[in-house]
């Protein structure tokens, strides 16, 4: 015989608001982790330090909320065209413009080498996503 079980829609939506910040939170620490690689590798980008990595990770995530999809709706046709490769360039606009806003302390110098740099930190959030970030989710939201 099965049990039934009652949550309070309060409780759901207290787990879901906690699960929600978690993975803002790991979502920018990882990307800070990720600019701190790239900077590492790379000689065009360059991040100070842990902390201006994660400033940087922040306004990239708020440019990603913001910009990006009208950037994305402008070069539709581009990357159309191009069959997909046009799209890291959108990223390295958001870059540029998150360079320009963090002045001295995250640089992104020329346009060639930021197209690959933007593929390695999509490929890196990727892998930073599946292993790290939703095995972390899931556990919490299991709890």
């Amino acid at each position: 015989m099965k049990e039934k079980i009652y949550i309070n829609k309060r409780e759901v939506n207290s787990v879901k608001n906690k699960s929600i910040i978690l993975e803002i939170v790991l979502d920018i620490f990882c990307y800070a982790l990720i600019l701190m690689m790239a900077s590492t590798i790379f000689n065009n980008i360059y991040v100070e330090n842990v902390w201006y990595a994660i400033i940087a990770s922040l306004v990239i995530s708020l440019l990603n909320l913001t910009i990006k999809p009208f950037l994305i709706y402008i070069t539709l046709p581009f990357t159309l065209v191009t069959l997909g490769i046009f799209y890291p360039v959108v990223n390295i606009i958001v870059l540029k413009l998150a360079s320009l806003f963090m002045s001295t302390h995250f640089i992104v110098k020329g346009w060639f080498t930021p197209f690959f740099i933007a593929i390695f930190i999509s490929i890196m959030k990727i892998i930073f996503e599946v292993v790290i970030i939703n095995p972390i989710i899931e556990r919490q939201s299991e709890k």
